[in-house]
């Protein structure tokens, strides 16, 4: 297996965490690193696996489409990138990673257990990177009991598609480290942002309060979910509106994200969890993966 080259540079990279955004992310290593995939539930660890055996498939196939030797060239490539990509059977298995990105269960407890066991099981100089989008990277730097080797990596869903990451540097990360994940950002094609370790970063701190504003704005009967949508739409040049748009990233991530800032920011008007969100969420109604939010859905498409 090969480790940290001479040059600081990184090689092997550890994914943990198969779900949507972890199997996402290992699919976009695989394109120029070795990756050993990690996920405490093995059926997860399969299921994300196959997941990114489909989702070249269908990458290939479209760039080859008019190829007459497509079906062969296809295989290759997608055999080429899943040959890199090393299936974990425990922790142990990611020791001589050079970076990890975390992608578990957005659980604060969790994650903490999580860093603690990392920074015992891996080398002195693997760089640990969050994909959290909602937890202080502190808190997990702290956890790891290296909080120079840790940042924050946040990718955004779905990973193949979406080129933003947020790089996120603690009071504690060491600049070389942080340097060193931002230029990996850039190895996997991706468009780096560098931010401190602020409540929601950067996107989710300015998206997240805008759709609870036009949540409270509903709620107040001020205006309805179509007048809102067609105004932020039509009068700011959005491609949706935010009550639209709150149906694709689910109300269940968003009150998620809500609460987790409430809990440590509790003197923060922006921190509000409108009463139609918490409504939504009791009634099982999490947007467009459940079929219906604020609108009704027949999946991608809204009825």
């Amino acid at each position: 297996s090969r480790h940290f080259s001479s040059d600081g540079s990184i090689q092997k990279v550890g994914i943990v965490g198969m779900g949507l955004m972890g199997h996402g992310i290992a699919q976009m290593a695989a394109e120029k690193f070795q990756v050993v995939a990690f996920d405490a539930n093995a059926d997860a660890l399969k299921k994300g696996n196959t997941a990114i055996q489909k989702s070249l498939e269908k990458v290939w196939s479209k760039k080859l489409k008019d190829d007459p030797e497509a079906e062969s060239k296809v295989a290759a490539n997608v055999n080429e990138r899943m040959s890199r990509i090393s299936l974990a059977s425990g922790v142990e298995d990611l020791a001589d990673c050079d970076i990890i990105v975390e992608a578990i269960i957005e659980n604060l407890d969790i994650k903490r257990d999580f860093y603690k066991t990392l920074g015992e099981v891996c080398k002195p100089d693997t760089i640990l990177a969050s994909n959290t989008s909602s937890f202080p990277i502190n808190e997990l730097a702290v956890a790891s009991g290296r909080p120079e080797q840790v940042v924050g990596l946040h990718f955004f869903n779905p990973v193949q598609l979406m080129k933003l990451v947020e790089v996120i540097q603690t009071d504690s990360t060491d600049a070389k480290v942080f340097e060193a994940s931002f230029q990996f950002a850039k190895d996997l094609n991706r468009e780096p942002v560098k931010c401190k370790d602020t409540p929601g970063f950067i996107v989710n701190r300015l998206l997240v309060p805008y759709l609870t504003q036009a949540m409270e704005l509903l709620d107040r009967g001020e205006a309805s979910k179509e007048d809102i949508d067609t105004a932020m739409r039509l009068g700011a040049g959005h491609p949706m509106g935010p009550l639209t748009l709150a149906d694709y990233v689910g109300h269940d991530t968003i009150l998620a994200i809500v609460q987790g800032w409430r809990k440590l920011y509790p003197d923060n008007p922006d921190f509000k969890e409108p009463e139609c969100l918490k409504k939504l969420v009791a009634e099982g109604k999490l947007g467009r993966k459940t079929g219906e939010g604020f609108y009704k859905w027949d999946g991608a498409k809204k009825l």
